[in-house]
């Protein structure tokens, strides 16, 4: 048995900067799906609802395979993994270039980007990491990698809008297909031995569960059902504000660029609210975070649709719901952490992963369903403040204590 390590090792530094550069490309992509929801429309004269659906299809997808994907990551490997949901992923895209319907809508950025989204995200390489850090450095680790898809939908989002205005929706699908790729580059960041389960480190007084039993224990842990409500919220503010901020926009007599850029602001100040948290997520109480985090969300969005609509009230919205926007990855991935340990961290954060996409499902598609039926975003927005005010609550209310037996919890967090 050692002491728990204090220093950053190179297979840590190496792992933290691939991850972050993989969340980077997958997310940022991703969040600028948002600007074909328009141009897609009108040139295969499909509604809302139906745009709506396919990356509704897509989030509910994205959780609900995120358990067993995770699964087989900490059983064959985080490398293996995420080269084969790069492939997948650019296929995807490169059969969104080609559709002719709402059908292959959903088929191409519902169906195969929804499974590869399982494969190239957090919780895959929060896993791989969080393996690789010592204790007191997990939650910095967490934050600085949850940053990096910040820092893709700063950089990825205005990309992907002046390639759309250059060379048209189809052929820019393409080249994001292409920047997809390099995800299986940076999959070398991680060794390919000793990423799995069974390698991994456990803490002191960590059960040797199988993973069967670590997911009965979690269904049991009432603290880990109110981590699951609060990222239902998560999923559907950050679904529904992604996919249809920008659309919002253009209807209230706003330019284009605006919602591009107020996209691109969420995700730079994501890079510090996600670090920031990460951060204070290793100093003090993670649910008080949380909770503080979706009540803030609430206020925002409150201000936002309450105050008159102008250019720069948007870019202010987005500035401060940017500084919002995934600060719960590290928390919440922190949080789950702290109650079961590292040996099953992928899995367990898969099944709280699932509850956020079941929320990003309805934020994505119902808010489409509602505008094509009322006209308006309106219902949408006050369910948003609403669901904030139930996640703060929620998160009150939970507690990140170790699931563990009483003697083993004085000693968790010192690796063996």
């Amino acid at each position: 048995m050692t002491e728990a390590r204090s220093d950053w090792t190179r297979s840590a530094i190496i792992a933290v900067a691939a991850a972050a550069f993989i969340v980077t490309i997958s997310m940022g992509v991703r969040q600028s799906f948002g600007l074909l929801l328009q141009p897609v429309g009108r040139d295969l004269a499909i509604a809302r609802e139906s745009f709506g659906f396919a990356i509704a299809l897509q989030n509910l997808l994205f959780g609900l395979v995120q358990p067993f994907v995770a699964a087989l990551s900490e059983r064959w490997g985080t490398r293996a993994t995420l080269i084969g949901g790069a492939v997948v992923y650019a296929g995807g895209l490169a059969l969104a270039a080609t559709i002719g319907s709402a059908t292959g809508l959903v088929v191409s950025l519902g169906v195969l980007i929804g499974l590869a989204m399982s494969a190239t995200t957090f919780v895959i390489v929060l896993g791989a990491v969080g393996r690789l850090v010592a204790p007191e450095q997990r939650s910095v680790a967490f934050g600085i990698v949850t940053a990096g898809g910040s820092l893709g939908q700063f950089a990825v989002v205005p990309l992907a809008q002046a390639l759309i205005a250059a060379i048209g929706w189809r052929a820019s699908l393409l080249g994001l297909g292409v920047l997809v790729l390099s995800i299986g580059v940076a999959a070398f960041g991680f060794r390919a031995a000793g990423s799995g389960a069974a390698a991994s480190p456990r803490a002191v007084g960590e059960p040797d569960w199988r993973l069967g039993e670590a997911l009965r224990h979690a269904s049991r842990h009432r603290p880990y059902w109110l981590l699951n409500g609060g990222f239902f919220v998560c999923g559907f503010h950050i679904a529904f504000v992604g996919t249809h901020l920008p659309a919002y926009l253009v209807d209230r007599g706003i330019a284009a660029s605006i919602g591009a850029w107020s996209l691109a602001l969420i995700g730079l100040f994501n890079i510090f609210g996600s670090y920031l948290f990460g951060v204070w997520g290793g100093r003090g109480s993670r649910p008080r975070l949380l909770a503080g985090l979706y009540a803030g969300r609430a206020v925002a969005i409150a201000a936002f649709i309450w105050l008159p609509l102008t250019p720069a009230s948007a870019l202010a919205f987005a500035a401060v719901f940017g500084f919002l926007w995934l600060g719960t990855v590290p928390l919440t991935s922190g949080a789950v952490a702290s109650m079961f340990g590292l040996r099953h961290l992928s899995t367990l954060n898969g099944v709280v992963f699932l509850s956020h996409q079941v929320g990003a499902f309805f934020g994505a598609w119902w808010a489409g369903w509602l505008f094509d039926h009322t006209g308006s975003y309106l219902a949408i927005w006050q369910v948003s403040i609403a669901l904030g005010v139930l996640a703060a609550v929620l998160s009150v209310a939970t507690r990140d204590a170790a699931a563990f037996p009483k003697p083993a919890r004085a000693a968790f967090g010192a690796a063996t």
